[in-house]
């Protein structure tokens, strides 16, 4: 009896230890079944690893990097044993069909898998399509279905969460707020999120606005990791309003026009299929509506500017937690929201298992068309550099590097072309310091996108903004050309090594590198002075803004002082000048008043509930990771005249302000202005200061006066148009260029001209008084996108920067977004001057 039950217990161990082998549900390995809980990114990561360990033979973990916070980011890839061996010459292969490789063999389309890349949870709070991915993975890998088939001919890539940080700052928000059942009522305090949310990443970014730019870690590794491997069909799942009904391809107009007859056509098929199943279930969904491709930096358009089906799906549910009552009155719960997700990511791999062979010979064919420049109506693209611009032309190649997109140099040719800042077919010259990027390469459609002057609508009513051209985002002179201009490789460069001297240096103020060199200084304690005027000295020409390392005055510092200074630039790769003398050939003299001392700022910056918790992300994630230079986030709520006194400078980012409403807090913050502070205001600020007496003012709107002969029923509104009538007063994001007073030290760095991206219609009168006018729209039309008819006229001889004098202190006017998501790199100096520089 003994012998039996030890049998039978050896028994029970050997079958626990064999299911313990096999591959897990997720409800079996997570302990709960999928949407009755949300997953925190840990236990996500974990049954991704178990499944791996389960069936190496078919699934394989990428690790590709860690977010801000640390949390991994991962895909797996999924295939048939034959493929997951030998991953890597169908990678290289698929690169060979575009082009992309330096080898010159021969790709070939047969036998050739498609490969599908399902990207999940961009957004943190659109928490049910992580939980989605689990499901995806565990239905392409039990037994008993005919997905393993599909597996045979595709190679299907799945990450599971682009913003691991984003979603568990939902997700144990969530978790810690919800009772043991979830209550379904919006007005629930789980179904109300605080600031900043769990939408953007750690700084506050929305990272489906950054395919393209790749300010964020998480965008620059996943982009690294997806040129890799160059997808035919790219799918980012999202979640809108829980009253919304799901999304689905095709888009909505505008479709950007090199968008391909094959890749609209595959987008009719995908709905097509994914209708089926949801009108056999009896769900609800909609497509060819608000949801376009045009702007180039989101996960359906920048694929598909890459050669592959780029597609966005929306399932209602932001808000929505666990379970919610939607407006007819039906409960939405996660379990529904998973499964439509699902449901869509399986219907997906099954239409581009029956049209495998279309996408890859149309993969290819859309490289040979850009090979052969098909896609732009120019051949080449040209962007001057100024000596003072090298910083700029750098981080614009950076940009160019990121994307794959190949370029090379003047040779001193003359050619024509469109010059961005007229709109207007003039000559030029290709001088050897000039960026020539020709059209005729694999990355052509990209290129052509985020180089084009002007974007075409085929529709006004888009989703973002309707005018990215890199060269006025960078604030760079180019041409874009229809002749084939001559170009040569790269210089080799080489490394800045400063002389060294003993009276000083100068530092060129000619970018945000000079600025975070000069911000380390100051944190060390170094005492500087700024030119408030051009000057020359030692028979070289300095423009104003100019930062002088003297001697004088540092001299407790020691022997080493110089030589310190010098490390920092050679280690930051920052051109100084050595000086040798105080007394200057033009200009003003090292100790006049002209040439002012340079302090170190204590800067605050205003967060919390409304404030535009993306317009703070960009300030902080620029001061913490480009300028290197400390910060305050003070609480907006909780913010009082005690604060004050801790710090020199004051950003309020968009946003409307508890402490410009009331009377007291007012007059707080002018007496802190009036002995020395500086605020800096942008955009929503902007605008509550134009609603007080503090020295700006909003400019009225004009009304057409001439009615004599007009039709009293043309201004009648029909309510099927009512979209349309709004789009007359509005732009989603526009270029203006903005004539610049090159004298006052906010414009220090610039030359005559910048680039704004305007995106509101609040339009300011110029600084009468007690002010400067530093920037203004004058009588020019937008250089490019879209602008309503009865807006574009109020556009004309407005404010864009200024500055308000208030006593010792100032206010500096940013009336629009000079950082707009971290790629709008001409404004980013603008911000340090503010910041650095005094005009009193």
């Amino acid at each position: 009896m003994n012998v039996r039950n030890g049998l039978l217990t050896i028994l029970s161990v050997f079958l626990v230890a064999v299911a313990n082998a096999q591959l897990l549900s997720p409800a079996a390995f997570l302990g709960y079944e999928i949407g009755t809980r949300h997953t925190p990114h840990y236990l996500v990561q974990g049954y991704f690893q178990h499944v791996a360990q389960m069936t190496p033979d078919r699934v394989k973990l990428i690790p590709y990097g860690k977010t801000n916070e640390g949390r991994p980011l991962f895909v797996a890839i999924v295939s048939s044993p034959s493929h997951i061996a030998s991953l890597e010459s169908i990678r290289m292969n698929n690169l060979r069909l575009a082009g992309l490789t330096l080898d010159k063999m021969a790709p070939t389309e047969q036998d050739h898998p498609a490969l599908v890349w399902l990207s999940y949870n961009v957004h943190g709070n659109e928490a049910s399509s992580t939980e989605a991915s689990m499901v995806t993975l565990y239905e392409l890998l039990k037994e008993g279905n005919d997905m393993a088939d599909w597996l045979k001919q595709m190679v299907v890539v799945i990450d599971p969460c682009i913003n691991p940080d984003g979603r568990d700052r939902y997700v144990n928000w969530y978790n810690g707020v919800v009772g043991s059942q979830f209550n379904p009522h919006p007005g629930a305090r789980e179904h109300q999120e605080p600031w900043p949310g769990g939408r953007s990443n750690h700084y506050y970014f929305d990272l489906n606005r950054d395919w393209a730019w790749q300010s964020q870690v998480e965008s620059h590794l996943r982009m690294q990791l997806y040129q890799q491997w160059m997808p035919h069909v790219h799918v980012d799942f999202h979640e809108q309003g829980y009253n919304e009904p799901y999304y689905f391809a095709p888009a909505a107009e505008p479709y950007h026009e090199i968008i391909t007859p094959w890749q609209r056509e595959f987008q009719q098929a995908i709905g097509k299929n994914h209708a089926g199943y949801f009108d056999k279930n009896g769900w609800l969904y909609f497509t060819r509506e608000r949801f376009d491709l045009l702007y180039p930096s989101y996960g359906d358009t920048y694929p598909t500017y890459s050669g592959a089906i780029g597609m966005t799906y929306e399932q209602g549910g932001i808000r929505a937690g666990l379970g919610i009552v939607i407006e007819d009155g039906d409960t939405l719960t996660l379990v529904d929201r998973v499964a439509h997700h699902a449901t869509t990511s399986l219907s997906t791999l099954e239409v581009s298992y029956r049209y495998r062979q279309r996408l890859i010979s149309e993969f290819r064919k859309f490289y040979q068309q850009s090979m052969a420049g098909q896609f732009s109506p120019y051949k080449s693209y040209v962007v001057k550099v100024q000596p003072h611009e090298k910083e700029l032309a750098a981080s614009l190649l950076s940009l160019l590097d990121r994307n794959g997109i190949q370029y090379g140099y003047g040779t001193g040719t003359s050619a024509k072309g469109l010059n961005y800042a007229t709109l207007k077919e003039e000559n030029f010259l290709a001088q050897a310091t000039d960026i020539v990027i020709s059209t005729q390469q694999p990355r052509s459609a990209l290129l052509q996108v985020m180089m084009e002057p002007v974007t075409k609508l085929a529709d006004s009513a888009t989703y973002d903004i309707t005018a990215w051209a890199a060269p006025y985002a960078y604030g760079l002179s180019a041409f874009a050309s229809k002749e084939k201009v001559a170009s040569v490789a790269a210089p080799v460069s080489t490394l800045i090594k400063n002389d060294n001297t003993s009276y000083g240096y100068a530092i060129p103020w000619q970018g945000v590198q000079a600025a975070s060199l000069v911000g380390k200084l100051l944190q060390q304690g170094y005492k500087l002075r700024y030119a408030e005027a051009p000057f020359s000295v030692d028979g070289k020409s300095f423009r104003a803004g100019t930062v002088l390392v003297l001697k004088t005055a540092n001299e407790r510092f020691g022997a080493a002082f110089l030589s310190n200074v010098q490390r920092l630039a050679d280690q930051a790769q920052i051109k100084l000048h050595a000086i040798s003398t105080g007394l200057v050939d033009k200009g003003f003299d090292f100790g006049s008043d002209r040439v002012r001392p340079l302090l170190a700022p204590r800067v605050g910056l205003l967060a919390g509930e409304g404030v535009s918790s993306t317009a703070v992300g960009e300030i902080w994630h620029f001061f913490d990771q480009q300028l290197h230079y400390p910060i305050t986030l003070f609480n907006a709520s909780s913010f009082g005249a005690a604060d004050l006194k801790d710090i020199d400078v004051l950003i309020m980012a968009d946003g409307r302000y508890r402490a410009l409403d009331g009377k007291e807090m007012q007059d707080d913050i002018k007496g802190w202005i009036n002995a020395g502070g500086k605020l800096v205001a942008l955009e929503g600020a902007v605008a509550q200061l134009a609603q007080g007496d503090w020295g700006i003012k909003a400019k009225k709107k004009s009304e057409a006066t001439d009615k004599k002969d007009s039709d009293p029923y043309e201004s009648l509104s029909l309510f099927g148009e009512r979209e349309r009538d709004y789009l007359s007063g509005f732009t989603p994001g526009a270029i203006w260029k903005v004539s610049l007073d090159t004298t006052h030290p906010l414009a220090f760095g610039y030359g005559a001209h910048f680039y704004t991206l305007k995106m509101d219609d609040r339009t300011y009168e110029f600084i009468a008084e007690a002010g400067w006018n530093v920037g203004v729209i004058k009588q020019e039309p937008p250089l490019s996108g879209f602008v309503g008819n009865t807006l574009k006229p109020q556009i004309k001889d407005v404010l864009s920067i200024g500055q308000l004098s208030m006593g010792r202190g100032s206010i500096t006017l940013f009336t629009d977004d000079i950082l707009f998501r971290s790629f709008w790199e001409a404004g980013k100096l603008m911000l340090c001057n503010a910041v650095f520089f005094s005009a009193d």
